[in-house]
């Protein structure tokens, strides 16, 4: 796999975001280098050492961050006392803007994975003077439908599993939306029900990737589990506090002029629904790279290998 070497930060920090929150970061690479930033999945996954390896330390200034109540930040929406209203889509892009300028940073490259892929796109649409390119893996855009899928179309593909996942709301919202039910759920004051409703949620994640349920190990913590499915329910029911569906899609041609590769393996189920290539279309400066038999994993051989020969083109423009 083409990666760059393991390396550590040589410096990092809690930001305070207002809100009660502080956000953790880290910078990694070359101090005077070209700035990158990295957005991880999610919503609520956290950044891990790993992403660092996906640009050439001696050419880019890597930053990393775990967005609110995720990771490192504080507090973590494991806690039910975390006030979850102060975590949306605006709050993330306005959190990544004073990151920005308290690093004294001018432009940045952005590079998100899935859910990090919808918050880099928002924030350059949002900020697009702010960002140089946009590299972006296991494409996501927050519509509607890419919730429908994920949380009821796929039945079709993995039915037992879903049933299970189905079955953990109750029967009167079964036939509803299962996202915001699960939502309720993990809102509850019995931290009984929230527990049972968090690991319902990760069995269905887990059922629809190439491993069997409860194999992530990151699902196995019970804090990373809370919060995580906490977390990911309160976007998905709430049409990722885009303000509507198929926002992203809809403002795309305010990314004119931003340099973007999309990295996308072809098993992503996320390709159902055409979503990589109505947004290439949309995006006249995109270009969208496709994995053969890869799935939504950045880590994935062919995908990784790609996602560095992004940074790597990008790292002198």
């Amino acid at each position: 796999m083409a990666l760059y070497p393991d390396i550590e930060p040589y410096d990092h920090g809690m930001l305070d975001v207002g809100d009660g929150n502080r956000v953790y970061w880290e910078t990694c690479g070359n101090p005077h280098g070209k700035p990158a930033v990295v957005l991880h999945g999610g919503p609520g996954s956290g950044c891990t050492p790993f992403f660092r390896r996906y640009f050439d330390p001696d050419a880019y200034r890597i930053v990393l961050l775990d967005q609110r109540g995720a990771g490192r930040s504080t507090p973590h929406a494991s806690d039910p006392a975390t006030d979850m209203s102060v975590n949306t889509i605006k709050h993330l892009t306005a959190d990544l803007e004073l990151l920005r300028r308290h690093l004294g940073i001018g432009r940045w490259l952005v590079w998100g994975v899935s859910f990090g892929s919808v918050l880099g796109l928002r924030y350059a649409q949002t900020y697009p003077d702010r960002v140089s390119e946009l590299v972006l893996t296991g494409i996501a855009t927050g519509s509607r439908a890419e919730v429908d899928l994920l949380t009821r179309g796929l039945g079709r593909i993995f039915p037992e599993a879903w049933e299970a996942f189905r079955d953990g709301v109750p029967e009167a919202e079964r036939d509803g939306d299962l996202a915001a039910a699960y939502n309720r759920l993990l809102e509850s004051p019995d931290p009984d029900v929230r527990a049972t409703a968090a690991r319902a949620w990760t069995d269905w994640e887990t059922a629809c990737v190439p491993a069997p349920p409860r194999s992530v190990p990151r699902y196995e913590d019970e804090a990373f589990r809370a919060g995580f499915a906490r977390t990911v329910t309160h976007y998905f029911a709430h049409d990722h506090w885009l303000g509507g569906d198929e926002v992203v899609l809809r403002d795309a041609d305010s990314l004119r002029g931003i340099p973007g590769v999309m990295v996308q393996g072809t098993l992503d189920f996320g390709n159902l629904l055409g979503i990589p290539w109505r947004l290439r279309e949309a995006w006249p400066d995109s270009e969208l790279v496709l994995v053969d038999l890869a799935g939504h994993n950045a880590g994935a051989s062919g995908i990784a290998e790609q996602l560095t020969a992004a940074t790597d083109r990008f790292r002198r423009s």
